[in-house]
């Protein structure tokens, strides 16, 4: 998608607990720290909240900044250092796999939406979808 980030934050199953889509101008540890507030106005998720892991790119100020605001332990899944090609990092698959979940729907293939804050919604009803589908089998 050009132009735009989408950010999710997922339960172990794959399942959105949290999303933000901003501009592809913003970095990648902000673009966490927008994330993360947007899950704590859900006090209830905070506190079920023991450990959330992350890619490779929000290492830096983001762990130091978690620390300080939340009661959970930021983990960063690095890549090993002798790997070399393509390789399955621990943890991380679970949010490409709802990103490719997500890449099904075709209203997803480009950015049809002028404001950001409805594609966070149909990417919700997306996952709604997904899910009762899943229920009804």
């Amino acid at each position: 998608m050009k132009g735009r980030k989408r950010r999710l934050l997922v339960d172990t199953l794959g399942l959105i607990v949290a999303v933000v889509v901003h501009g592809a101008g913003l970095q990648d540890r902000d673009g966490a720290k927008l994330l993360l507030e947007r899950a704590s106005a859900d006090p209830a998720l905070l506190d079920r909240l023991k450990k959330v892991w992350a890619d490779g790119g929000y290492q830096g100020k983001l762990e130091d900044w978690v620390t300080e605001h939340y009661a959970f332990a930021l983990e960063i899944v690095k890549r090993p250092a002798d790997a070399r090609g393509f390789t399955v990092l621990p943890h991380r698959w679970v949010v490409e796999r709802t990103l490719a979940w997500l890449s099904r729907c075709r209203r997803f293939a480009k950015d049809y939406e002028y404001l950001p804050r409805v594609s966070e919604q149909l990417l919700l009803v997306a996952m709604i979808g997904l899910m009762v589908r899943r229920l009804a089998v």
